[in-house]
């Protein structure tokens, strides 16, 4: 691993403000020790912060919670290029109601229970589809989000070669918390669901990843008043976006980022998402 390469964890948001912006955690790997240092979290209540910080200078290695590919199956019943920057350049000129009414035709015509289509890296990754417009609408995620990385110069890891100092890579940070915690849910954006059970949830979630409870095998290290950020932010976007980060110093570790071979070059892949038939 690269000491000098800045690590970043990136919690997005389709509809950033100040209430719920895109959070943005920064940290380092600290030499020969699998420790990985918490320098700082930013929260960014609009989509010029996001660009601007994107264009930071490198070298840093990011990891973004939000979906970097459409589902080959439906780009091609659609009749959208087929190719990565094809298919993201065609979507980004779509607006929101059009992408949902193309989506919502989609599966009206699919039987019950097979209304989504999905990407080979959602089984793995227990993911929702990236094609999804609700709960959570991550198809919005990745029309606000791909195109200003593509915009910003940076590279996408496995789809897009641009600025090989400022490399991007999908994240889940649902992935990494059920191998820490199982199924326990440890935040909401109710506050109403905002119980003394998911605070429970996140204390436990803090303390696996200080004491470095996973496969990965990073340690996460934190200042008494970053543990009480990340434990006390109800919503679980300053923990999402650590999550995220983690799963950065891993894949800045591993030869390709940690990406499977033969993953598809439409569709791209969940950064720590076992190879398909892998056992975790």
């Amino acid at each position: 691993m690269d000491l000098s390469t800045t690590l970043i964890g990136v919690d997005f948001t389709s509809a950033p403000t100040l209430r719920k912006p895109i959070t943005w955690a920064q940290g380092r790997a600290i030499a020969s020790t699998g420790l990985l240092r918490l320098e700082g979290i930013e929260r960014l209540p609009h989509f010029a912060a996001f660009e601007a910080a994107l264009a930071r200078p490198g070298p840093w290695l990011g990891a973004f919670d939000l979906p970097f590919g459409l589902p080959r199956e439906l780009v091609e019943q659609l009749g959208w290029p087929r190719d990565w920057a094809g298919c993201i350049a065609h979507y980004r000129r779509l607006d929101r109601a059009e992408i949902r009414a193309r989506f919502a035709a989609f599966c009206a015509a699919r039987p019950k229970g097979a209304k989504f289509a999905h990407r080979a890296t959602d089984g793995p990754a227990g993911s929702s589809p990236s094609m999804k417009w609700v709960n959570p609408p991550v198809a919005f995620m990745l029309h606000a989000g791909v195109p200003r990385l593509v915009d910003a110069g940076v590279t996408v890891s496995a789809l897009h070669a641009a600025d090989p100092r400022r490399v991007a890579l999908e994240a889940y940070p649902g992935l990494l918390a059920r191998e820490l915690i199982g199924q326990r849910s440890y935040k909401s954006d109710d506050r109403a669901k905002q119980t003394p059970e998911r605070l429970i949830a996140r204390k436990d979630l803090v303390d696996a990843l200080e004491q470095g409870r996973t496969r990965l095998a990073i340690r996460l290290k934190l200042s008494h008043a970053q543990r009480d950020e990340l434990v006390a932010d109800a919503s679980g976007d300053t923990l999402d976006a650590v999550l995220c980060l983690v799963q950065a110093a891993w894949a800045a570790g591993q030869p390709n980022h940690g990406l499977p071979a033969g993953i598809d070059p439409l569709e791209g892949w969940i950064v720590t998402a076992p190879p398909i038939g892998a056992t975790r």
